[in-house]
């Protein structure tokens, strides 16, 4: 487990996110990641009859959808121990496969980092 505060302070700043639109949503993940330019963007778990999307596949899908070129972090805020396999490949597809993935506890605290790749 990572210390919030060990964090540098633009990882912190998407872990809160992240943990914010969990919450405010009452949805089982958020997440956020942090393109090119700093540009940060905030999702939740999408559960729809015709579309499901994890909380991070749908935070890469607003990147994209904004004109984001690349990511240089990403965090999600879940109750599984890491990443998704399906999570890493979509940082990878935008950010390559040496993006860090921050994977937290719904208290906000870093349990993982781990590459998208």
């Amino acid at each position: 487990m990572t210390d919030s505060s060990a964090l540098d302070p633009e990882d912190r700043k998407i872990v809160t996110l992240a943990r914010s639109a969990r919450a405010r949503n009452g949805v089982p993940e958020g997440a956020a990641v942090r393109d090119e330019t700093g540009r940060t963007y905030v999702a939740a778990t999408v559960a729809l009859d015709s579309l499901k999307l994890s909380a991070l596949q749908t935070a890469v899908a607003m990147a994209v959808a904004s004109g984001a070129t690349s990511l240089e972090a990403a965090a999600v805020v879940t109750e599984a121990e890491t990443a998704s396999d399906a999570d890493r490949a979509a940082v990878r597809d935008l950010g390559g496969g040496e993006t860090p993935v921050l994977v937290a506890g719904p208290d906000g605290t870093v349990r993982t980092t781990v590459t998208a790749g």
